[in-house]
Parts: C-alpha cells; structure tokens; sequence
C-alpha cells in the first residue's frame, strides 16, 4: 500500500460516482459493499491526514486516495496497546455497525460503514512515526476506521418532537437510531454524537462514536439516548428484532473482524471459529480476532427481548 507523510490541507470533492453503482444518499456515496472493500482490502494512498479535534488528537480526519478516483473522507483512530481501553475501543465500534445488519436494510443503516485495518509496525511509522504497537509477536498496529459522514448537522438538539410526529420517514430514522443507542448501551449519546442529515428527501439520523458502549463502564459524557425515549417504532424494525435467535446474535457478534500475519503482512481475512467467546480481542499466534463476548451478546438479546416485551404490553405504537 503506497502511503504518503502528512500533506497540506486540500479541500476536494469526494463524491466521485463511476461505473453503474448508484449512492444511497447525499451521505452514503457509494454502496456500501464497496465502501467495506475499499477499507478493508483495496490499495490507497494517504493524501491527508490531520488531528481530528485538537493538536496531538488521537482520533484523525484522512482521505484516503484511490486509483479509481474514487476517494474517501474517514475518521482514523489507532488503538492502544492491548486493542481495547475507554472510549478507544475498534472492537465495540464495529459491533455496533454489524448488529444493525440484523435487522435493518442498508438504506436504513444508522451506523457509518465501520471497519478495521491492520499494519505491521514497521509499515506504519511511516503514517505515524511516534507508535507504539497494538499487539506484539509480530508487532501490529490496529486502527479503527469510519465512513466520513458530510451532509449532516452537528450540534443543537437532535430530536425534533414536531417533526417525529409529522414526518413518518424522519420518525422511522430516528427510531431505528433510538432503537439501536438503547441496544448497544450507548453512553456517549450526546447530541454530537447523533447527526441527522440534512438532505431533505431523505432525513437520515445516524449515530457515531459508539466506542462507549456495550459494557463500557458508566461514564459522564452525556447518555440521553441510551433510552428509549420514541413512543412510535417502526413495525418492520420490530419483525425483525422478533425474528433474531440467540444463535444469530452469537454467531454474527462473536467474532466480528479477524487478521491473520504471514509472509511479513498482515491481512483480513473471513472469521473462523471463535478463539475465545469469553473475550473480545483475542490473539492466537499469527491470528487477531475482534468480538463480543459471550456476556456482552447475552445483555444485547436482553435488551431486545426488553423492547419485544414492552411492544407485547402496547407500550409502542408500530408503523
């Protein structure tokens, strides 16, 4: 992969569509079959790379450049040593964004495309000089990549009353978002952490920075949305939460990206058998997996299994 050293800050337009795909939205630029391609697998190069909030900030803005013309604006975060501390966690980031495949369409995908990478050390100094290894024998660095989300607004209260009751598209959005913070245990759902999209055809709501989730310990950045706050959900939504078996939920989350070194690379590969369902970074030689653990998918069932039962006592209105 070609990479380059930081370079000025360039302002470019990166909603370049080819060949016979088609955008979802003003967000989603490309499917996101694609989007998940180019993050895991494809060559790129690095044509910007800067602090994300402030001077030294782990957390970076990038595009990543293409030879398809085809580029992507994402959040980069290297993770620390071990691959899991707070608010640095790949492994719940991801989650979030695989568990909503189990019961939402991609159009209605509430978490941006989010993926891993994974380089040896000795690649990546050349991105960032001054890391420290993720995982030892080898030595690799993870980092925890996310789709860049454009069109949307941030900041201000995210939840307009008036227009949940008045837009059924902008209420079924923001349900499915509600739906998804309440199951992933989200304690940072603060109002900069949930962006609607102001495309006006399609009123998006997505959630982002779901690191501090799960069984991340109780914090006090702001976790309004941890709830369900929506009277109204989505009937479909609710199907297919009722369809979801606890086999499902334990194969699909357990392992949920895996990386295997050979030949002096390091590579994504398909998941294989679950090291250990007792832990959710796992290394066993030349093999990383990242998953939940069996106790972190038993509280995700019973969150569902909450809203099934309340659904059952006429506590929602479905449409």
């Amino acid at each position: 992969m070609k990479q380059t050293t930081l370079t000025k800050s360039i302002i470019i337009h990166l909603c370049i569509l080819g060949g016979l795909l088609v955008a979802q939205d003003s967000n989603i630029s490309f499917p996101v079959a694609e989007i998940e391609k180019k993050l895991k697998h494809d060559d790129f190069e690095i044509f910007r790379f800067r602090d994300l909030r402030f001077e030294g900030d782990i957390g970076k803005r990038v595009i990543l450049r293409y030879p398809d013309r085809k580029d992507l604006q994402i959040k980069w975060r290297r993770a620390l040593r071990g691959g899991h501390t707070f608010n640095n966690a790949p492994r719940f980031e991801i989650a979030a964004y695989e568990l909503q495949k189990l019961f939402l369409d991609e159009s209605d995908f509430v978490v941006p495309p989010t993926l891993a990478r994974c380089y040896t050390l000795e690649d990546y100094k050349a991105i960032e000089a001054d890391a420290g290894p993720t995982f030892n024998n080898p030595d690799i660095v993870l980092v925890m990549i996310q789709y860049w989300l454009n069109e949307v607004t941030v900041g201000g209260e995210v939840y307009n009353k008036k227009k949940f009751n008045s837009d059924s598209l902008y209420a079924k959005h923001f349900a499915n978002t509600n739906i998804m913070t309440y199951i992933i245990n989200h304690q940072d759902s603060n109002e900069g952490n949930l962006l609607t999209s102001t495309d006006e055809k399609n009123p998006r709501v997505f959630t982002v920075d779901n690191g501090v989730t799960f069984s991340s310990p109780k914090s006090n950045r702001g976790a309004k949305w941890k709830y369900i706050r929506v009277k109204r959900l989505p009937k479909k939504t609710i199907d297919r939460l009722s369809s979801l078996t606890s086999e499902q939920l334990h194969e699909k989350m357990g392992v949920i990206a895996q990386f295997e070194f050979a030949d002096g690379d390091i590579k994504s590969v398909d998941p294989t058998k679950n090291i250990n369902p007792n832990k959710g970074v796992r290394q066993e030689g030349n093999v990383i997996q990242l998953g939940l653990t069996a106790k972190e998918i038993k509280a995700v069932e019973k969150k569902i299994n909450y809203i099934l039962k309340q659904n059952k006592k006429g506590k929602y209105e479905l449409f």
